[in-house]
């Protein structure tokens, strides 16, 4: 007796998709009366970047199928940030270094 196996392939319901790109319009049309109604300063870029982040979480989450699939979330997300934080550490030790090198020339050793 041989075994008949069947793939099975999920598919989601199109009103998921519907109702995160309706997400998407309203996080769109709300980063644009951030400008429409002129925020400055540091209110104006925490907004857009609040609305950026919301918006790239949603594609990121449904329309690259990273909310139901947990292995490629980790792959996509953890391991480019932790990356990208490895270097942001390396960089603020070579900015260190850099101004204790500019701080000692300049003050302590007279500018020679």
């Amino acid at each position: 007796m041989s075994e008949i196996k069947k793939e099975q392939t999920t598919t989601h319901k199109i009103g998921i998709y519907l109702w995160i790109w309706g997400l998407l319009f309203v996080l769109s049309f709300f980063s644009y009366m951030v400008d429409w109604y002129q925020f400055q300063g540091l209110l104006r870029w925490s907004l857009i970047l609040i609305f950026m982040f919301l918006k790239a979480g949603l594609i990121m989450a449904f329309f690259m199928h990273l909310f139901w699939e947990r292995y490629a979330l980790v792959n996509v997300l953890l391991w480019p940030m932790t990356a990208i934080a490895c270097f942001v550490g390396l960089m603020v030790a070579e900015f260190k270094y850099t101004l204790f090198s500019r701080f000692f020339f300049f003050f302590v050793a007279g500018g020679v």
